[in-house]
């Protein structure tokens, strides 16, 4: 397995609206893995392939505390939501940043897995968060663009800042 590069916000490739895979075969679990690696390296919950540059509609996650409970899912798709709920959301492309984000409470999810068989899931707290964050990226978009634009500016200075503090 290999530990793939985070791309940083604000590079524009996170902006990448990522394509369906069509293709399910030795390279694509190669990169399901490679992901996990990634994530788990950098004490992440959740990680897009938009985010290591590999633009296509692939996301992991894991929430349980062992690392024991792994979920990839190719091509997902929410068909139904409930609720709404506020969490703190932070994200391995904006390291150290933190924002209070709404979004549904549950979801159900269809995908596929990595060798294209389909899946349905239906999920809630904060493992809802976390895929609705991670469809996000997917869609060329980031946590921050469901702030207010003052909340956006104040956040973005910050992260401004702890970029220009670790450079010195």
């Amino acid at each position: 397995m290999t530990t793939l590069d985070i791309l940083q916000f604000p590079d524009p490739r996170l902006r990448t609206k990522a394509a369906e895979v069509t293709r399910f075969d030795a390279d694509l679990r190669q990169l399901v893995e490679d992901m996990y690696e990634t994530m788990y390296a950098a004490n992440g919950v959740g990680l897009a392939a938009t985010q290591v540059n590999v633009h296509q509609q692939v996301l992991v996650a894991d929430m349980s505390e062992d690392r024991e409970a792994p979920m990839a899912l190719i091509n997902p798709r929410i068909v139904a939501r409930e609720g709404e709920q506020v969490y703190q959301e932070g994200c391995l492309s904006f390291p150290g940043i933190f924002a209070d984000v709404t979004r549904a409470l549950a979801v159900t999810v269809e995908a596929v897995d990595v060798d294209g068989k389909p899946l349905r899931v239906d999920v809630d707290g904060p493992l809802a968060v976390c895929i609705q964050h991670e469809m996000d990226h997917l869609a060329g978009k980031v946590f921050v663009d469901h702030l207010s634009g003052l909340k956006r500016s104040i956040l973005l200075k910050r992260l401004e800042k702890q970029r220009k503090a670790a450079s010195a």
